[in-house]
């Protein structure tokens, strides 16, 4: 995610959007505590099987919500909020009912209104990038209409990593426009997002061979990235530029990971490979971006600051060090106790995290009160 909303007056009033944040944050936390039901931990149950929404609530209920919220600030009009709206609320409705039609459907007219969105900032200025970003919500729409058709979630999963890749890419390609020198930059990263869009596409039909190239599709954004993104040269910097790169960087290396673990074995829907190809894109990969853009992203959409500290490294080392505990060992050696206990791990950091941000900006509030006019940096690239 970019820091495109800073830069763009926004029309939607803040209070509006608490609410779609607040229930971004409720598919967060139960989409964790469902991760913890799936790791057999001995928490509470509840009435409702919420582990069978693991993951449309983390990716659409929870990602899913944070990208329209931030597209929707961006473009600054009214109407955009709807996108993240029905996301949230989509997300809430698979909380309470579980795998219903409604909470589906809620999901994909989030889908439609993001592309939507994406076409009223198509009218503002084209792009690669902003294709790249408009192909990841139709992605979204893909995976829901899918869903809905009665096709499993780990049938829907390309799609899925389709939507996060597509548009992280597509962002990443925004900010390095203005230091790409090579007229072959965006050629090769529309050849590399088509092979993806092909491999998702290939793999609802021809499964076995589609996944592989897909992943094939995924080793290609990943190749794209190591060689033009900007986080190659800012991990030498210091502060927050050098937290995000290394974030990215860490990131990339999961999604390569998958990558080759799709194109080399194929398919999987269940087992020790399925989770560690899921959780190398959707932990690794995805949440490490969330980690490293929340303080430029959050103050954007909150008009609150989260100042960088370098404390912010304790949930991300921890993220990727338990996660490479939970794939390197509980599922490449088949350890269930290391399994185990590293998702929980991974859980423990997503919160860590969440709690560390919240600290931050809490402090930087009251600092700012006893000292105004001094605002803390919060742009990085």
């Amino acid at each position: 995610m970019t820091p495109a909303a800073v830069t763009r007056p926004a029309g939607v009033p803040v209070p509006w959007r608490l609410p779609v944040l607040a229930a971004a944050g409720v598919a967060l936390l139960t989409g964790l505590y469902a991760a913890l039901l799936l790791l057999s931990v001995p928490v509470p149950t509840v009435p409702r099987p919420v582990e069978q929404v693991h993951g449309p609530l983390m990716v659409l209920g929870f990602v899913g919500t944070l990208i329209a919220l931030e597209r929707a600030v961006a473009l600054g009009a009214r109407w955009a909020l709807l996108a993240p709206a029905c996301s949230g609320l989509g997300g809430l409705v698979l909380v309470v009912t579980g795998a219903s039609l409604a909470g589906k459907i809620l999901l994909m007219v989030a889908s439609v209104v993001l592309l939507g969105i994406y076409r009223a900032l198509w009218h503002r200025q084209q792009s690669v990038a902003l294709l790249a970003q408009a192909t990841g919500a139709l992605a979204w729409y893909v995976a829901t209409m899918l869903w809905s058709a009665g096709f499993s979630i780990a049938e829907l999963v390309p799609w899925l990593a389709t939507f996060v890749v597509a548009t992280i890419a597509g962002e990443r390609l925004e900010l390095a426009h203005v230091a790409l020198r090579s007229r072959h930059a965006q050629p090769l990263f529309l050849a590399a997002l088509g092979t993806l869009v092909t491999g998702a596409t290939a793999a609802t039909v021809w499964p076995s061979a589609g996944v592989q190239v897909f992943g094939a599709g995924l080793l290609a954004v990943v190749a794209w990235l190591a060689v033009f993104d900007v986080a190659r040269h800012t991990v030498r910097a210091t502060g927050l530029p050098r937290y995000v790169a290394v974030g990215l960087l860490a990131g990339y290396a999961w999604l390569a990971l998958a990558g080759l673990l799709w194109a080399g074995a194929g398919a999987a829907v269940d087992g020790h490979r399925y989770d560690a190809t899921l959780h190398a894109v959707f932990l690794g990969f995805t949440m490490s971006m969330i980690f490293v853009h929340a303080p430029v992203i959050l103050p954007a959409v909150l008009r609150r600051p989260l100042p960088y500290h370098r404390l912010l490294y304790g949930p991300l080392v921890l993220l990727h060090v338990s996660l490479l505990a939970r794939v390197g060992i509980g599922d490449a050696l088949g350890l269930e106790p290391v399994w185990r206990w590293a998702g929980v791990v991974n859980v423990a950091s997503v919160l860590t995290f969440v709690g560390c941000a919240v600290a931050l900006s809490v402090v930087h509030r009251r600092g700012a009160r006893r000292s105004p006019g001094v605002v803390a940096p919060t742009t990085a690239r």
